[in-house]
């Protein structure tokens, strides 16, 4: 006898939740076997399950939309802050700015290298340093940088720490959501298993393709293993005739 695998996706468990419900849905009084307590649990958290996977999909599409957003943000963000410190060292050893100045920005005064900013830390810290060093300079007396000039990239830099903040916030959620989905799986399934054991048993004395068919009705899926004999209405047949024969020898 072939053997049947539960849903190993959240929409294959909500589609065989679906399918049993209506199945039983439509049968009539005297045809329903499936006990009610187990269909009322089955409809109550089918209604939830739906709803809460429903969610977790619309937060990831949500948080894969602001990912494209946050991370455009963060490359300009990145590349206005790294030109702004390579235009400021370039004025230090041309010496339009004095090296000393340098410590304004939180920069080593000897060094002429643009600090790593691979991470949202980095910029949200080193850009932070580099406005706050500007402003400082020139409330000191000093030229203002052109191209970029720091305004330009605060603009930036506001800018990603704004998205750097929704992001975190659509991470979060899309883990609750995650985390909400995943906790309910096992009752999916307990409820299916349910589900599926009683059906089988109602139908446990029909021959097998008989059998297979009207369990499939409440949403019951059936594999073959490697080799194994598959059932039709011929072999039912054949099996029902054989039957018959054996029931004819014993009077």
């Amino acid at each position: 006898m072939p053997y049947r695998r539960l849903p190993n996706t959240d929409l294959a468990r909500l589609r065989a939740l679906q399918k049993a419900l209506e199945k039983a849905s439509v049968a009539s009084f005297n045809d329903q076997f499936i006990p009610y307590k187990i269909l009322s649990e089955a409809q109550r958290f089918y209604a939830q399950f739906k709803t809460t996977v429903s969610q977790k999909n619309d937060t990831h599409e949500t948080r894969v939309n602001a990912n494209k957003q946050y991370r455009h943000e963060k490359e300009k963000a990145r590349m206005y802050i790294s030109h702004f410190i390579q235009v400021l060292n370039l004025a230090v050893v041309r010496g339009e700015i004095k090296k000393q100045q340098k410590e304004l920005y939180g920069l080593d005064p000897n060094i002429h290298v643009v600090p790593d900013l691979s991470g949202d830390e980095d910029i949200l810290v080193w850009g932070k340093r580099i406005i706050e060093g500007e402003q400082k300079r020139i409330s000191e007396g000093g030229s203002p940088i052109y191209n970029p000039t720091i305004n330009k990239v605060q603009v930036f830099y506001n800018m990603f720490k704004s998205h750097q903040q929704s992001h975190t916030f659509h991470e979060n959620n899309t883990d609750r959501m995650y985390t909400s989905v995943d906790n309910m799986r096992a009752e999916a399934d307990r409820i299916i298993v349910d589900i599926w054991n009683t059906v089988e048993e109602h139908y446990k004395d029909l021959l097998p393709y008989d059998k297979m068919q009207h369990c499939k009705d409440y949403g019951i899926v059936y594999y073959y293993r490697p080799n194994e004999q598959h059932y039709s209405t011929e072999t039912d047949e054949i099996m029902r005739k054989a039957r018959e024969a054996q029931t004819a020898l014993q009077f």
